[in-house]
C-alpha cells in the first residue's frame, strides 16, 4: 500500500499541486527558451564549458535540482506533516540494503555494457582520462548527483505518485501521468536536440520502469538506487559532447549519434529483464492489482 501512505499526512489535495505546478512551469518555460533561442543548446553548454569548465557547469546544472529535493522533503514535512519514511515506503523504515543492491545491480550492468561498447567500436572512443579533473568530477558527482536523482524519484514517484493516486482512487493513472511528466522533463536536454523527438520513448519508458518498480515493490527504494547509478556511472565513465552532463569522464563517444532501432533495446528488453529478476528477489505477486487496481479509501487504510 504505498500510494496510500499519503494517508498518513494531512493531504489537502491542493497542496499536492504547487511544487508539481511549478516545477512543470519551469519545465515549459526551460523548453519555450530552448525552442526560441537560434543557438542549439549543445553549442550553448559548450561554450558555458570553455567559460567556466565542466567542473563548475556541472556543479550549476545539479545544484538547482539537489536543492529541490530538500524542498519536497521539507514542504512534506512542514505542510503535509507526513514522514519522509511514509514517502518513501509502505516498510517500517527504508530499506537500505534494496537502495544499494539496485546501484551496484544497474551499476555493474552500465559499466559492462559501456565497456563492451568501447570493445566492441574503439573507433568511436577516446580514453579521456585525466586524474584531477576526474577526481573533482568524482566529488562533485558522488556529492550531487544522488541528490538531482532522488529528487526526481521523490517528486515523480514519491509525492506526485501518492498524491495523484488518492485523487484517482487507482494505480494505473498516477503510473501513466508520472512516467509521462518524467519523460516530458527531458525534453529540453541537448539529447532530445540532436536525435529528435523518438528519443522520448527512452525518457518516458525508463519513467514507466521506475513506476512499475515502486509500485510493485510497494517503495522508492529500488528506483532510488537505480536511478543514481544511471547517472553517477554514466556521469564518471562516458560522456558525449550532445549529452546533458559533459564531464571529464574516462571516455568520451566520439561517434555521430544517430537515433535508430537500438533505443528499443533498453525499454523492450533490458528493463523487463531487470523487473523479472527483482520479481524473483523480492518475491513480487498481482502484478494487475499492484499496477491497475483501486487505492483504498483512507478509512479502510487506517483501519488496517
Amino acid at each position: 500500500m504505498y500510494i496510500e501512505q499519503g494517508y498518513k499526512g494531512n493531504i489537502g489535495l491542493w497542496k499536492y499541486f504547487v511544487i508539481p505546478g511549478l516545477f512543470i512551469v519551469f519545465m515549459v518555460l526551460n523548453y519555450i527558451s530552448t525552442v526560441m533561442s537560434s543557438v542549439p543548446v549543445e553549442k550553448v553548454l559548450q561554450d558555458a564549458i570553455e567559460q567556466l569548465g565542466s567542473a563548475t557547469v556541472l556543479i550549476i546544472l545539479l545544484v538547482p535540482l539537489a536543492v529541490g529535493l530538500f524542498v519536497v522533503l521539507g514542504w512534506v514535512i512542514l505542510v503535509h506533516n507526513q514522514s519522509i519514511t511514509s514517502l518513501t515506503t509502505s516498510r517500517k523504515k527504508i530499506d537500505w540494503k534494496r537502495i544499494f543492491f539496485s546501484f551496484f545491480l544497474w551499476g555493474s550492468i552500465t559499466v559492462a555494457m559501456i565497456l563492451l561498447g568501447v570493445y566492441l567500436a574503439p573507433e568511436d572512443y577516446v580514453f579521456n582520462f585525466r586524474l584531477k579533473p576526474f577526481i573533482i568530477l568524482a566529488i562533485i558527482g558522488i556529492l550531487l548527483i544522488p541528490l538531482q536523482t532522488s529528487f526526481e524519484e521523490y517528486l515523480f514517484r514519491g509525492y506526485m505518485m501518492q498524491g495523484i493516486g488518492i485523487m484517482a482512487k487507482n494505480r494505473w493513472v498516477p503510473l501513466v501521468v508520472t512516467s509521462l511528466l518524467f519523460g516530458l522533463m527531458h525534453i529540453g536536454n541537448p539529447e532530445v536536440d540532436k536525435l529528435g523527438l523518438g528519443i522520448m520513448i527512452y525518457y518516458i519508458g525508463t519513467g514507466f520502469f521506475l513506476g512499475i518498480l515502486t509500485l510493485m515493490d510497494e517503495g522508492l527504494e529500488l528506483a532510488l538506487g537505480f536511478h543514481a547509478a544511471n547517472n553517477l556511472v554514466g556521469a564518471l565513465l562516458l560522456t558525449a559532447d550532445w549529452t546533458a552532463f559533459q564531464t571529464d569522464s574516462i571516455y568520451r563517444d566520439i561517434s555521430e549519434p544517430v537515433l535508430g532501432w537500438d533505443i528499443l533495446i533498453p525499454v523492450l528488453v533490458v528493463y523487463p529483464i531487470l523487473l523479472f529478476i527483482l520479481s524473483k528477489k523480492y518475491g513480487w505477486t498481482n502484478w494487475k492489482e499492484r499496477l491497475a487496481g483501486k487505492v483504498a479509501t483512507k478509512e479502510l487504510f487506517l483501519e488496517n
